[in-house]
């Protein structure tokens, strides 16, 4: 049931004119899984999990035996080459912020399937997708069914960036207090304080959690949770962006409707593409939706009934949240409130 296209008025009765449409059977049932699905999805996984070890490794990468970084960085080295055993502590040391980004995204996946269960709606397997910067740039988890109405789309869209960033800004925060705390000094790590210019309301967040002097500063020390917590909430901030089947997409076609879901899809692209949103990721992030998740979502079987005033609210204030972290501290900002140092040219 759908809205009557080109109607020149609302039904006598009250509400919209609408239509009615049949579905074929293998439109309407979802098919099985094929075994070369499996062995993709797997794939993906293994590179995902890779990808978040080497963003585990990057974020220790002050913490290398000086002999490693000596023999490859010095070019009058000599001698033979260092024990490359040392590196096992190393590596062993930059696992939990990888155990902590796949972490993140599991929750997000299990927020879903855990909203489509009770409505008897089948999803497919998810297709994790890597990224050496975030360690992932999340999963396409695809609805096989054809779901019953709007309500249900917005429910399940809406459960996993739930899930993600309930447990992304727990890491992040937790992490912040960690870092405050003289007695885990063995366990941070330092990292560029431009960093923290990244995200306008993460960075505002950990100014206000960490201090002017520890901020204000060219690196500044911090729990691995932190860049869990960042890497988590990042990903499910672009995930929740208004376009295309991604959830935030999928999430307005529910409340909004399709209409909606295209300009705000329009604006979007328009501002990844001028870097407002996402700084240096916002382009890789641009090409993969376009890529992989530009066409929305398909109807669902009751395309006409509304979601409720308190789900349309509580999209607004999602979409705001994202909006504030995908937008970088401008330097002018980020001097002033003292959130790392801005060299002026």
């Amino acid at each position: 049931m759908v809205e009557e296209p080109n109607s020149e008025g609302d039904d006598p009765r009250g509400g919209p004119r609408v239509s009615f449409g049949l579905l074929r059977k293998e439109v309407s049932e979802p098919g099985p899984t094929t075994l070369w699905q499996y062995v993709i999805s797997l794939l993906l996984f293994l590179l995902t999990m890779f990808s978040c070890v080497e963003l585990g490794i990057a974020s220790k990468i002050s913490s290398l035996p000086p002999e490693i970084v000596s023999y490859f960085t010095d070019p009058n080295a000599t001698g033979p080459p260092p024990d490359m055993q040392l590196l096992l502590p190393f590596v062993e040391s930059a696992l939990p912020v990888a155990y902590g980004v796949l972490a993140i995204q599991i929750f997000h996946e299990i927020g879903h399937f855990l909203a489509a269960f009770p409505k008897n709606v089948k999803l497919s397997i998810p297709f994790f997708i890597p990224n050496f910067t975030l360690g992932t740039f999340g999963a396409i988890t695809q609805f096989k069914s054809i779901l019953p109405d709007k309500k249900t789309m917005f429910d399940i869209s809406m459960a996993g960036p739930v899930a993600g960033a309930a447990l992304s800004f727990s890491m992040f925060f937790v992490g912040l207090l960690l870092s405050s705390n003289p007695v885990g000094a063995n366990d941070l790590v330092e990292v560029p304080s431009q960093l923290f210019q990244g995200s306008l309301l993460l960075g505002l967040i950990s100014r206000a959690t960490l201090g002017y002097r520890a901020m204000h500063a060219a690196t500044v020390s911090i729990h691995p949770l932190v860049i869990a917590g960042w890497c988590g909430l990042t990903t499910t901030a672009f995930n929740m962006l208004p376009v295309g089947c991604l959830d935030g997409g999928r999430a307005l076609q529910g409340a909004f409707g399709k209409e909606a879901l295209f300009g705000f899809g329009l604006t979007t692209y328009s501002l990844l593409g001028l870097g407002v949103l996402g700084g240096p990721l916002s382009l890789t992030w641009g090409l993969y939706v376009l890529i992989c998740q530009r066409t929305p979502e398909k109807p669902c079987l009751n395309d006409v009934s509304d979601v409720g005033t308190w789900r349309r609210a509580a999209l607004i204030a999602s979409v705001f949240l994202v909006v504030l972290t995908l937008i970088p501290l401008w330097d002018e900002l980020a001097e002033e409130l003292g959130v790392g140092l801005v060299t002026s040219f």
